[in-house]
């Protein structure tokens, strides 16, 4: 694998996703538009309040960018079925306002000041707009599903529909069992961190891929295979950030060791509770508890998850649950240019330096 294919690759999807979302979201409220989104008005719309109350703080996350690596993933899993990525634009959009969606939520739930270097939606637009704003991108793609009438048969939208529901309620659980675990009321074992990383992480890169497959004609057991492979690399994903906000020049909230200010039982806590010493343990958890931005604290924590070889563990647990979620999708795929640039996507999700 190398730099300049992985480039290559976000190159030539990410202005493709970009564009659609674009197309289908618009940027202010027209009368037009609205009634699109909302239907018939028994009264009268505000388009000017509508637009900046809904529009203006989507966008604004929007507008920062991100990788798009799920629905780059989505375009590449379709090419991969032998399907056209262009037909599953839906698909990629879904997973793009989704996640920023849980970015905005997220960002509240953990107090959060800064998001890709810019003030957090809640400290910008005020709390109560940020929620809103939060909760549409959960529902706004559903919406696309009615254009896909013209195209999928009755069966095909039904199937959608319940994909969506499921996979969204999957990932309430996986941010609520997150949020459980770092406020200190329980400390999971490996498994159940790995589930609650498949429905928080995993869920949508799952979701994506399962519709994309559905529209591409893929059949169930490839629907059920890819899913477990996009879920992977949902899980490995996790870890490698995790592992990545554990690493880094300047310690504190807001940089490396926020997840330790947060309190987040982390792959690595998790396997260095289990490993190290009663006293070190004692100490990771009395640290974990005070939500410290002190430097030398935070720095302790993680000279103790070293001690332990956490960070390598976890590194070696991620490479190994996207290696075997690809040897069962491998054989299901025919060789093509496109499943080649499905493997080399998934090496760099897990090997990955930002």
């Amino acid at each position: 694998m190398s730099n300049t294919n992985i480039e290559t690759i976000f190159d030539k999807y990410k202005p493709i996703v970009d564009d659609y979302i674009k197309t289908v979201l618009p940027k202010q409220f027209s009368q037009e538009t609205l009634k699109k989104f909302c239907g018939e008005p028994s009264y009268a719309y505000d388009l000017e309040s509508a637009s900046k109350a809904v529009l203006d703080p989507i966008w604004d996350i929007l507008s920062r960018g991100g990788k798009r690596w799920r629905p780059v993933l989505v375009m590449l899993v379709a090419e991969a079925l032998g399907g056209k990525p262009e037909n599953v634009l839906p698909c990629a959009y879904a997973c793009e306002l989704i996640h920023n969606g849980t970015l905005v939520v997220d960002d509240i739930e953990d107090d959060s000041k800064l998001r890709r270097g810019e003030p957090c939606l809640h400290l910008k637009f005020g709390i109560d707009v940020a929620v809103n704003a939060g909760n549409a991108m959960y529902f706004l793609p559903v919406l696309l599903f009615k254009e896909l009438k013209k195209t999928f048969s009755d069966a095909v939208i039904v199937k959608a529909y319940e994909l969506y529901v499921q996979e969204l309620t999957n990932l309430h659980l996986g941010q609520g069992l997150d949020i459980w675990w770092h406020n200190g009321k329980r400390n999971p074992n490996i498994d159940e961190y790995l589930q609650m990383c498949a429905y928080k992480t995993g869920t949508l890169a799952r979701l994506s891929v399962r519709l994309s497959t559905l529209l591409s004609g893929g059949s169930d057991e490839q629907m059920e295979t890819i899913g477990k492979f996009a879920e992977a690399i949902g899980v490995a994903f996790q870890i490698q950030d995790d592992l990545l906000n554990l690493t880094g020049d300047t310690l504190g909230k807001g940089g490396c060791g926020e997840d330790i200010h947060e309190g987040k039982r982390s792959l690595m806590v998790i396997h260095s509770l289990e490993n190290a010493t009663e006293q070190k343990k004692a100490r990771l958890l009395e640290i974990l508890g005070k939500k410290t931005e002190d430097v030398v604290l935070i720095q302790e924590a993680i000279d103790i998850m070293k001690e332990t070889k956490s960070m390598q563990f976890s590194q070696d647990k991620a490479k190994f649950i996207v290696q075997s979620a690809w040897d069962a999708l491998s054989p299901k795929l025919t060789e093509s240019d496109a499943k080649h640039k499905l493997k080399i996507f998934a090496d760099f999700l897990v090997s990955r330096n930002f």
